[in-house]
């Protein structure tokens, strides 16, 4: 019984890990975002290579949902809808909220029985044994959301640092007489990494319909930065009060510059109270170990000679 559980908790943590780890690992190379706009209700053709990821993918989802299902039941609505905004801002559009709480689930599941194994090999106290399987279980379901925060977080640090870079493009292609559509359009081609795949998934939302302040604010939905908010907010007041694109963007470019100036300043400030730890606790202690310790075995043989 014991093996048994052991397999079965080992199965579902490699499982669960094996499919975050996926879904962490975006490829470099700029994907189409044609198929994840059909995760918003539009409907269009996928590449090839992406339908046969997606097949590779869907028995994985597959257990997942099922385990989501469960879980559903198990602990009542799963707040589908803020589970949904969590993934897109992390960039897993294909992944549905019903299989994330899979994941949580398998994850907890595994580990409750990883402990479950460990703790009769081991033979600890029944107390810690049966405590240590709430917290292995509770563990277990936090994990998936712990990884998708950093990956958030990850993702949106990626995009602030990106923004200056992509507001300097526009504003040589506009001034150059490149219309504002047309000038995100080959900035998406010339930037890499999630600014550029959120650029090009408001392009595409534009082709099927959308008007371009909509698209961008679809986008601000996605990245809810304050560098993004006051990119979109810019443009669609400039639109909307027509005031000159060109300026608009080059009074942001300015104000990035200050922004990412204000960020440098910060982490330099942060920086000695962050290497206070480090110094006190690991070099500090070395290097009185290196100075006083001949020292003190000269004294220490000093006086036991006398």
């Amino acid at each position: 019984m014991v093996v048994f559980a052991l397999i079965v908790g080992l199965l579902l943590v490699a499982v669960a890990v094996m499919v975050i780890l996926r879904a962490v690992a975006v490829p470099t190379a700029r994907p189409e975002v044609i198929d994840q706009i059909g995760s918003y209700g539009f409907s269009g053709t996928g590449t090839i290579a992406a339908d046969e990821e997606r097949e590779a993918q869907r028995p994985l989802a597959d257990v997942a949902s099922t385990f989501g299902g469960v879980a559903a039941k198990w602990f009542g609505q799963l707040r589908e809808g803020e589970i949904r905004k969590r993934l897109v801002a992390a960039g897993w559009y294909s992944t549905a909220p019903r299989a994330f709480a899979g994941y949580q689930l398998m994850t907890a599941i595994g580990l409750s029985f990883v402990w479950v194994w460990l703790g009769g090999l081991a033979g600890i106290n029944k107390v810690v044994y049966v405590l240590g399987i709430f917290m292995a279980a509770l563990f277990g379901w936090y994990l998936p959301s712990i990884i998708l925060e950093r990956r958030i977080k990850d993702r949106y640090n990626t995009i602030e640092k990106a923004l200056p870079e992509l507001i300097d493009l526009l504003v040589v292609t506009v001034e150059a007489g490149i219309g504002f559509v047309g000038s995100m359009r080959l900035a998406a081609q010339q930037l890499d990494g999630p600014l550029a795949q959120e650029l090009r998934l408001s392009l595409q939302e534009q082709s099927m319909g959308l008007s371009s302040t909509e698209a961008l604010e679809g986008m601000m939905r996605r990245v809810d930065t304050p560098g993004v908010r006051q990119f979109v907010r810019g443009i669609t007041q400039g639109e909307t009060l027509g005031v000159s694109i060109g300026q608009i963007l080059r009074n942001l470019a300015d104000e990035m510059r200050k922004r990412r100036k204000a960020k440098a300043e910060e982490l330099a400030q942060k920086a000695p109270v962050k290497m206070l730890f480090p110094l006190i606790f690991l070099i500090f202690p070395a290097m009185f170990v290196v100075l006083l310790l001949p020292a003190i075995i000269a004294i220490s043989d000093t006086l036991g000679s006398q």
